[in-house]
């Protein structure tokens, strides 16, 4: 399996691109800006996006989604729960000064328990709320690998302070779902360095198993 992981935009969320290496099939996830270096590697490596996932809808995740949409044709996948805050770029870009990117809407309702394919791999959708009401996660479980957005850090789990965060919810999503799965499974988060499941499980301060 193929998998580059890009810091994109001004926050340097973690744009994860996860192709086949037979299909030459993709999932982009979270295309927050840098549109551009995005299809380069997209081009480097010959793959076909067939996915746009948004993991949850706050701009620096979702920004580019509209333009890679435009450019790839490939359809976005999202928690429905999630539109409102979609709906709100302009207000999250004042916050961050920055120009309002076009909402992409949604093309594909995800729920719990979709299986994403990638080729011969199969993404699993969790619907991990607390950061947003719609905030998913991807476990790719052939590579041990979870694609956890902001839901679940290196020694840290996402905000709750911003409209429609809510750290009960949070912590029940990285206990319930997040943490049982394989300890060694590694965690791509929405920002910074990857981690483990059976870190954060014993180490991490915020939500402890």
């Amino acid at each position: 399996m193929i998998h580059e992981i890009l810091a994109v935009g001004l926050l340097r969320c973690n744009c994860s691109v996860v192709g086949d290496e037979a299909s030459r099939d993709a999932i982009v996830t979270d295309p927050g800006d840098d549109i551009s270096a995005i299809a380069a590697l997209l081009k480097k490596h010959d793959l076909k996006v067939s996915l746009i996932v948004i993991t949850h809808a706050h701009i620096d995740h979702i920004g580019g989604a509209k333009k890679l949409r435009d450019l790839t044709n490939a359809p976005v996948y999202m928690h429905e729960d999630d539109s409102a805050l979609a709906a709100n770029l302009g207000m999250q870009a004042a916050w961050l000064s920055i120009e309002t990117p076009e909402n992409p809407g949604i093309d594909r309702l995800a729920h719990e328990g979709d299986r994403l394919a990638i080729g011969a791999f199969e993404a699993h959708v969790l619907h991990t709320p607390g950061h947003t009401p719609g905030s998913l996660s991807l476990y790719i479980p052939t590579e041990k690998k979870l694609i956890a957005g902001d839901t679940l850090f290196r020694g840290s789990v996402g905000r709750t302070d911003l409209p429609g965060g809510d750290a009960r919810r949070i912590a029940h999503s990285i206990r319930g779902k997040l943490y049982t799965l394989p300890e060694d499974t590694i965690v791509i988060p929405g920002h910074g360095e990857e981690t483990t499941i059976g870190r954060e499980k014993v180490s991490n301060p915020f939500v402890r198993a």
